[in-house]
């Protein structure tokens, strides 16, 4: 039972030190921040951070395979479901880790994770277009039609997290899945 408290404990300081970490990101380069301030943020002292990462690169770099990690199996999820579904399961997704978002869209950050993120994206789509059309996976068209229609995607994410939020999440997935099924009608015509 004790070793569950310690895990549990784990998990809220690592936690905590992320969104330090993301929160920074989005105000400041990766190369200008220092551990001091992910631990005062984070309330934890720098023996603690130390604890639990090499330095703030290792930090960075699992806190990105966590973010994509989990950003894919909620993707993969989406194969088999409309656009409606993925717009609503992003939204709340990205609702629910609004700091790692302002990270990822953030100018101060790498683009590394924005970029494996919109790459999934346009994967997911890839897939279901290549499945509605029966097209061929490996056909360039399907690939940058849906390159062009994950951007889109993640434009309207991207502007809703800039904007602290302000349209209301139903609004945001409205317009995702009023877009992505133009665009769907669009690119299922192209392909036949």
């Amino acid at each position: 039972m004790a070793e569950n408290k310690i895990d549990k404990r784990t998990l809220k300081t690592r936690r905590a030190i992320t969104n330090a970490l993301a929160e920074l990101l989005s105000e400041k380069e990766l190369r200008s921040i220092t551990v001091q301030e992910i631990a005062d943020i984070a309330d934890v002292n720098r023996v603690t951070f130390y604890k639990h990462y090499l330095d703030i690169y290792d930090l960075y770099d699992r806190m990105e395979n966590d973010v994509l990690s989990e950003l894919g199996i909620l993707i993969l999820g989406y194969q088999e479901n409309n656009a409606e579904n993925f717009a609503s399961g992003m939204a709340d997704y990205i609702f629910a880790n609004p700091e790692i978002f302002r990270m990822i869209f953030s100018a101060h950050n790498t683009g590394v994770m924005r970029n494996k993120f919109e790459k999934m994206v346009e994967g997911l789509f890839c897939v279901i277009q290549s499945e509605k059309a029966g097209t061929d996976y490996s056909d360039s068209r399907l690939s940058y039609y849906c390159g062009y229609q994950a951007n889109g995607c993640i434009a309207i994410l991207e502007k809703w997290v800039c904007e602290s939020f302000s349209q209301p999440k139903d609004f945001i997935i409205k317009t995702i899945t009023d877009l992505n099924s133009r665009t769907d009608e669009y690119i299922s015509a192209q392909l036949k």
